[in-house]
């Protein structure tokens, strides 16, 4: 018997990212996101948190999506840095997911304009 590997919760959150998967990016959000747009933000609900981010994505659309940093250390939460590059700039991105009963879903996404280096 063969078993298949789950998909990993990072790489999969980075998929959906590069294909612009939003739909299927905020079937993930957990019931509550603490979500940091541009330095603004609060705890919303799952669907405020897709409008707002609707919203940003829509005047952002991101076209490379590249993978900076991430941490698995702990089996329930996985936390990811990505970088958005867009025609309007480039976004740091950091995303928290938990386990939630199995499925790891997004707790936390903050975005900020990159720092000029």
């Amino acid at each position: 018997m063969i078993q298949l590997k789950a998909a990993d919760p990072v790489e999969q959150t980075v998929s959906l990212l590069k294909q612009s998967s939003w739909a299927d990016l905020y079937k993930t959000f957990a019931k509550n996101v603490d979500l940091n747009i541009l330095g603004e933000g609060d705890v919303y609900t799952k669907d405020q948190a897709e409008v707002i981010l609707n919203n940003f994505f829509t005047k952002n659309q991101p076209f490379t999506v590249k993978l900076i940093h991430q941490v698995k250390s702990n089996a329930d939460l996985k936390y990811m840095v990505v970088a958005l590059s867009s025609k309007s700039g480039t976004y740091r991105t950091s995303i928290s997911l938990r386990n939630n009963n199995g499925a790891f879903q997004v707790n936390e996404l903050h975005i900020e304009a990159e720092k000029a280096k």
